[in-house]
């Protein structure tokens, strides 16, 4: 399995580019949302990648990012949807779009991705709502960790100065910052909830099952927040 490459984009299509590594050039599929991302010729770049295998066929498929992978491999779980389907509705609606959808059954914007019928984007929202959590919480988690790394690396280049011995931190102040209530708020603002209505709803689904995880945090407060009758 080819998860991952990088190297130098030698050319792209329409929905393709050539990557060359170390003299081996890979050709590999993206979505146009990708494509519009991606450096010009003789840039370097990386791509995760997922490899679909048949008997007369390998292609590879590029995501900028490990999150939009998982994406293509959930949105390929449903019948009727394969990978050229799964583009072109991450192009069309962006893994926060997806997510959207799904956690809003939006089954409009899912047929606004090219050759998605109503039948195929009830089916995908019917099928990913429960499923679609675990995405969720690892590209917020993702996210997470790159703020983290922003910050930290800001604070790394500033000038210090000699001081005395800092005090212990409190205990709440050494708590990890990428907690599963914090990559929950996370998820649900990136899919268009109020911060006051996820933090609420985060903290009742908390509150009533202590120890859990984010894509089940997720879970519980999507439920929490869905239209009620």
């Amino acid at each position: 399995m080819i998860g991952r490459i990088a190297g130098r984009l030698v050319y792209r299509s329409a929905d393709h580019v050539l990557v060359d590594v170390r003299g081996v050039g890979y050709l590999v599929y993206c979505s146009d949302r990708t494509l519009a991302g991606l450096p010009g010729e003789g840039a370097p770049v990386a791509l995760y990648t997922d490899l679909l295998v048949r008997e007369d066929l390998l292609q590879l498929y590029g995501f900028p990012t490990l999150a939009e992978k998982e994406w293509h491999r959930l949105l390929m779980s449903v019948q009727g949807i394969g990978a050229k389907a799964s583009l072109a509705i991450l192009g069309a609606l962006g893994p926060e779009g997806v997510a959207r959808a799904i956690a809003l059954g939006d089954v409009t914007a899912v047929k606004a991705a090219k050759g998605i019928g109503p039948k195929t984007a009830q089916r995908l929202v019917h099928e990913l709502k429960d499923k679609a959590p675990e995405v969720m919480a690892m590209g917020a988690a993702a996210q997470m960790g790159a703020s983290v790394l922003v910050e930290d690396l800001e604070d790394d280049s500033a000038p210090v100065a000699p001081t005395a011995p800092a005090a212990m931190p409190a205990p709440q102040a050494m708590a990890p910052r990428g907690t599963a209530q914090a990559e929950a708020l996370s998820a649900l603002t990136n899919l268009g909830y109020g911060p006051g209505d996820a933090a609420g709803a985060i903290a009742q689904a908390s509150g009533e099952a202590d120890g859990e995880d984010t894509a089940t945090l997720i879970r519980a407060a999507l439920r929490l927040l869905a239209p009620k009758g």
